[in-house]
């Protein structure tokens, strides 16, 4: 995959990727069984992506607005460490989590397919979202995904960020 310099010099540098579940791990589909309980399908290829990046050496958040016991447990099971649900104020999530990581936002990735993530893209090195975003994150990101979100479009970032990185180390 042929990428611009200054994309491949962004990914290069990226020490957190972060990511919106609805919409960006998941098809943003909401499943409910008839008693209530939420269910949520997402991607095994998009797993053993975030799994290799982390083995890399990038670490992995998840920032979203919905507080569901399923992304909790999809998190807990990927071994993924920063974990935030519930947010409204996404920014200042990402913020305070630079800090406490010592990273500057220039080394942040993030996907995000709604209005919500838009300060967030617009205020980071590696603004990423998927193909099937609204028309506000294609515009913030520098980089949108062959994949719609849910359907490999994890995966695909993180074999970018893991080809960029072992590209620039050598």
């Amino acid at each position: 995959m042929s990428i611009s310099p200054d994309l491949q010099s962004r990914l290069a540098n990226v020490k957190l990727l972060a990511l919106d579940v609805d919409g960006v791990l998941t098809d943003g589909g909401l499943y409910y069984t008839e008693t209530g309980t939420e269910l949520k399908k997402f991607n095994v290829k998009d797993g053993q992506g975030l799994k290799l990046l982390m083995q890399s050496g990038v670490d992995v958040a998840i920032i979203t607005a919905s507080d569901s016991p399923v992304t909790r447990h999809r998190a807990k099971k990927l071994g993924i460490q920063h974990v935030f649900l519930g947010v409204e104020e996404k920014l200042s999530v990402l913020k305070s989590l630079c800090q406490t990581l010592n990273i500057e936002l220039s080394q942040v990735a993030y996907a995000g397919d709604d209005v919500n993530d838009v300060p967030i893209l617009q205020n980071i090195g590696c603004p990423f979202t998927v193909n099937d975003a609204m028309p506000t994150n294609r515009g913030a990101a520098i980089y949108i995904t062959h994949k719609n979100g849910g359907c490999g479009a994890v995966r695909e970032l993180c074999d970018l960020l893991i080809q960029s990185q072992a590209g620039s180390s050598s």
